[in-house]
């Protein structure tokens, strides 16, 4: 017999609305106490007045006590449900991309909150980020056996929300044998990816997009890359025709990467790394008077919580503005958020105020935002996170 976890009276209204999660202080435990449900297990959803309206996946101890998983209450996430939405999500990647390199499933965008899966052809990387989701661990390799039966499945869970449902954090190889990195093709470059010892999957597909803008817009110009990672943005620069490419991480290790994916396309001379912190690169080329034709900012999340934003903002202020002071008279910044905290007309307000600090003109020339691999849930803001704009930045 399922539980049941009743809603206080009007906290129905975001369900109603299309949202997926359900907060504690929603939740009417006099009718049905949380502390009394088994963290992980599946629950149907009621109304005030008892009526059923879905089924979803709790955790007492999170602030997000509860992920909606269906809409109809006789439905549970078992097997069979994985491989409708996993058929669901495949079909839509296959409408947009020709080759099997894409963000396979986007948690509550494909109506799978807590999953995310990074395909790279035979190679799947999936991170389990809530404990609902730990639970069916089998359920989701066998799914994925079953749509894509793919050579190898690696289960990356290390992401920091995992430490909010008191899971272990870990990587580990479920199904197949994998030793070193994958190679995929995004926009016509190949790049070998770390995916059991990079960043998130190893990859960020979220930008694919806002890269293949970029390409178009750098042949014969001097690029500097900030936040570089493995060189997404830069060797991809530097395969559309950039003349020189300087990609700068603090992390030896991503640069070694940026090395080889440079090599391996042809284009070890067009492109040069620089191990520092991004302020401090930035301050040193400034101090030796160089300049660059088209500068790309694409930090980590300065903004994980809301009380992070005043200090947040001014980073990405400060950041924006070093930035600038290292464009010619007539430069292209591509300045990127993954914050879901910074809002684009904030980002865009980041960028007029670096420019004024400049004394220079600013136009927005270019709004983008993630990929058709990682839906934006209509009812859910925070699936839309990613924020990228281009802006020409010029002088009287």
């Amino acid at each position: 017999m399922t539980q049941t976890l009743r809603l206080k009276k009007n906290a129905d209204r975001r369900l109603k609305a299309g949202h997926l999660w359900l907060y504690s202080n929603e939740v009417d435990i006099e009718a049905t106490p949380l502390k009394g449900l088994e963290p992980g297990a599946q629950v149907v959803i009621e109304a005030a007045n008892g009526k059923a309206m879905g089924v979803a996946y709790v955790n007492p101890n999170s602030l997000i006590c509860a992920r909606v998983v269906s809409r109809d209450p006789n439905m549970r996430l078992d097997r069979s449900l994985l491989v409708h939405r996993l058929n669901q999500a495949l079909a839509l990647r296959q409408r947009f991309y020709a080759k099997p390199f894409y963000r396979l499933v986007h948690g509550e965008g494909d109506l799978l909150p807590g999953l995310v899966v990074d395909r790279f052809d035979d190679v799947v990387v999936v991170q389990l980020n809530t404990l609902g989701m730990e639970r069916l661990a089998e359920e989701v390799v066998a799914a994925l056996d079953k749509v894509l039966s793919p050579r190898v499945i690696v289960f990356k869970n290390d992401s920091s929300g995992r430490r909010q449902e008191q899971l272990e954090r870990q990587v580990t190889v479920a199904k197949g044998e994998l030793d070193g990195p994958v190679l995929m093709e995004e926009n016509g470059v190949r790049f070998h990816v770390p995916v059991l010892d990079g960043q998130k999957t190893g990859w960020f597909f979220d930008h694919r997009a806002n890269r293949a803008w970029l390409n178009g817009l750098v042949a014969g110009k001097r690029v500097l890359d900030v936040f570089s990672y493995i060189g997404g943005w830069g060797v991809q620069a530097a395969a559309h025709g950039a003349s020189e490419v300087l990609c700068v991480d603090a992390s030896a290790q991503a640069l070694e990467r940026v090395a080889e994916n440079a090599a391996l396309n042809g284009l070890h001379e067009q492109v040069t790394v620089g191990e520092a912190d991004a302020f401090e690169a930035l301050a040193a080329l400034k101090a030796d008077g160089e300049q660059f034709d088209v500068v790309i900012l694409d930090p980590p999340a300065f903004i994980k919580k809301r009380k992070d934003i005043p200090n947040g903002e001014r980073a990405y202020g400060k950041l924006n503005r070093e930035a600038m002071r290292l464009l010619g008279r007539d430069g292209l910044l591509l300045s990127a958020s993954c914050s879901m905290h910074l809002a684009q007309e904030r980002l865009v307000e980041v960028v007029r105020g670096a420019v004024r600090h400049q004394d220079r003109h600013g136009q927005v020339v270019y709004q983008g935002h993630q990929a058709a691999d990682h839906p934006v849930h209509p009812a859910i803001p925070e699936t839309a996170y990613l924020k990228a704009l281009g802006v020409r930045v010029f002088r009287d």
